[in-house]
């Protein structure tokens, strides 16, 4: 956006003032995470222990990070929830141990990030079939990859 006779002009020392300040506050919220991650501390919470409103710490920390709070905090317990599930733990104690608060959330957190569910993760996705073709777009021709679906009339056997 160009700019107008209504903003002001920020000298190079307080430009530089400002993108201190901001690490500053970045350092401290990513601090905070990786030490409360457990407790998966809401975005006041963080914003709190760095002085800035939640709004503000979002943008902030978007800028700098390239993802939200709430992103980075969701790939730290991500990456521990993996790691217990590479080495044996149960989907339900994974769940409590990466402080969620149960197996649906763990469930959600899996699906959402790696199109697996935690189980799936845990098989090393053993037995899942992925079906793709190739199709036209706007943007050029496109990869589709998915599984098939589940069917809902299927007897046990």
């Amino acid at each position: 956006m160009p700019k107008t006779s209504s903003q002001p002009s920020l000298s190079p020392a307080e430009r530089l003032k400002i993108a201190q300040d901001d690490y500053d506050h970045i350092r401290k919220a990513l601090s905070f995470i990786g030490q409360h991650w457990r407790q998966q501390p809401d975005l006041e919470e963080i914003a709190d222990h760095t002085g800035l409103s939640g709004a503000h710490l979002r943008h902030v920390f978007q800028r700098w990070a390239g993802l939200s709070p709430k992103g980075f905090l969701q790939a730290l317990t991500l990456d521990h929830a993996r790691s217990l599930l590479d080495n044996a733990a149960s989907v339900l104690d994974t769940s409590f141990e990466v402080g969620l608060s149960g197996p649906g959330r763990l469930h959600d957190l899996f699906v959402n990030f790696e199109a697996l569910s935690p189980g799936e993760w845990k098989n090393k996705a053993e037995g899942l079939s992925l079906h793709y073709g190739f199709h036209p777009s706007p943007f050029g021709e496109t990869l589709l990859v998915c599984t098939p679906p589940l069917s809902v009339n299927a007897s046990p056997q």
